[in-house]
């Protein structure tokens, strides 16, 4: 069985175990204080569905997944424009010092101004269009899966940090517990050495047992501190919020056997995305090599041009100044044909149907990594049903044992060691049934994350 790694992460006990004022109250701090004037600090209850809530709402990696998914619906938008006709406007003003002589006339362009209006429309691109606006739609069904994919890990992240924490909380408690036996356990030898009823070597070695109690205690609430930190961080809160949690039922039911599938996994989508993206773009590396054609119309507009010139009549010439203000209507069709790039063309081809390929093994060899992940997601939660099964029995005869024992030893049937060793197997047993326990919870999420279900 995997152990609980409380180190690893950061979050945090102390609010669970001291007194507490509803449930939005206060969490007494001033355990030793013989004044009595405690320090008091809120308490925030949080259910797992909350955590997981505030990690969803909080987290940034998954911000930027919705910030890439606006931007895949704003490229699908983009590629959609490309079908419609682009339309232009100009308008130009022209003033030019020097007169020009045309063919003996005068032109004087002093203010002279065109203005116009041009309609492009793409006919054929040799599939490009088709291929981009293919590409934009993949980019935002992509981004889709990657939200999920994100959701998923942060969920993960949230229920990891939960369950550890609560972990480390039933430790703490058990230890407590534990240390209360043995302090009872001192104060009657205690009287009993008084009463010269026991030797003062028990007595040691009861104090003894004390002393690494309170150490293992001191460890476990150092731990809890972290893990509680580690929960703040996950669902963002401040690091020093206090913390309660309302889910503490670690036992679970066994549930029946799982299927194994990873069709809903995003992982799994993400990669045939990628096959059928670098399809789209070999077919505009070979649009590349076809023919094109487009169809422009336009209109333009000329005004506040001075012919001058002179003109003969029967009596001699005379001036004439003729202002010309005219339209030119427009009408073009253009086809492009590539002949030749000396080869260039059929190697890019070549290229990214080797990338085609390549996307297509990716394919298949993560499907297969990720069908073995899954399922030795479902081994692990199998293994971990029968450890917490074994846990429990184990609890259960640690439990009886340790009673016997108390028995026996008052009635000086067994030795002190004897009834340490009861206890020592008890508190190994109850932390062993809690480290099943959360660690079921963590496979539990993580079998639902391997498929795809979470």
């Amino acid at each position: 069985m995997k152990k609980i790694k409380i180190a690893t992460v950061l979050a945090a006990l102390l609010s669970l175990l001291l007194p507490v004022r509803s449930m939005a109250g206060t969490v007494s701090m001033g355990e030793n204080d013989s004044t009595g004037d405690a320090d008091t600090v809120p308490v925030l209850w949080l259910s797992l569905e909350e955590c997981r809530r505030m990690a969803l709402e909080n987290n940034e990696s998954l911000q930027r997944a919705d910030n890439a998914a606006l931007q895949a619906c704003l490229d699908k938008r983009v590629a959609l424009a490309a079908w419609f006709p682009k339309i232009e406007g100009t308008a130009t003003g022209v003033y030019m010092f020097e007169n020009l002589d045309v063919m003996g006339m005068e032109l004087q362009m002093k203010g002279m101004y065109m203005a116009g209006i041009t309609l492009q429309q793409p006919v054929y691109a040799g599939g490009k269009l088709a291929a981009g606006s293919r590409l934009a739609k993949l980019g935002e069904e992509s981004a889709a899966q990657d939200q999920r994919k994100t959701r998923m890990e942060v969920i993960a992240s949230a229920d990891h940090a939960y369950w550890t924490y609560l972990a480390t909380l039933k430790k703490v408690g058990m230890l407590e517990t534990y240390a209360a036996l043995m302090d009872t356990l001192c104060m009657q030898l205690e009287g009993s050495v008084e009463a010269s009823m026991a030797i003062a070597n028990d007595l040691l070695q009861v104090k003894a047992e004390q002393g690494q109690i309170r150490y293992s205690l001191q460890k476990a609430r150092n731990g809890a501190e972290l893990c509680r930190m580690a929960l703040c961080h996950e669902i963002g809160l401040a690091l020093d919020a206090k913390v309660c949690l309302s889910d503490t039922v670690l036992d679970v039911s066994v549930p029946g056997p799982e299927e194994v599938s990873i069709e809903e996994r995003p992982e799994l989508a993400l990669l045939r995305y990628q096959v059928e993206a670098r399809k789209q773009q070999a077919k505009m590396t070979l649009g590349d090599m076809l023919p094109t054609a487009g169809l422009a119309v336009g209109y333009t507009y000329v005004g506040n041009v001075d012919m001058r010139t002179m003109v003969s009549t029967g009596q001699g010439s005379m001036p004439y100044d003729y202002q010309m203000d005219f339209g030119i209507p427009l009408a073009m069709l253009a086809v492009k044909i590539p002949l030749t790039e000396w080869g260039a063309g059929a190697q890019k081809l070549r290229k990214s149907r080797i990338e085609v390929r390549n996307a297509e093994l990716e394919l298949r060899q993560n499907e297969r990594l990720m069908t073995i992940e899954a399922q030795q997601a479902a081994l692990r939660l199998g293994e971990g049903q029968s450890l917490m099964e074994t846990a429990r029995l184990s609890v259960e005869h640690a439990t009886e044992n340790l009673r016997v024992m108390q028995d026996r030893y008052r009635v000086q049937m067994c030795s002190l060691g004897d009834l340490l060793d009861a206890h020592a197997q008890w508190q190994q047993a109850r932390s062993d049934l809690i480290e099943a326990q959360t660690q079921y919870r963590i496979d539990e999420t993580e079998f639902l994350k391997t498929t795809g279900r979470l």
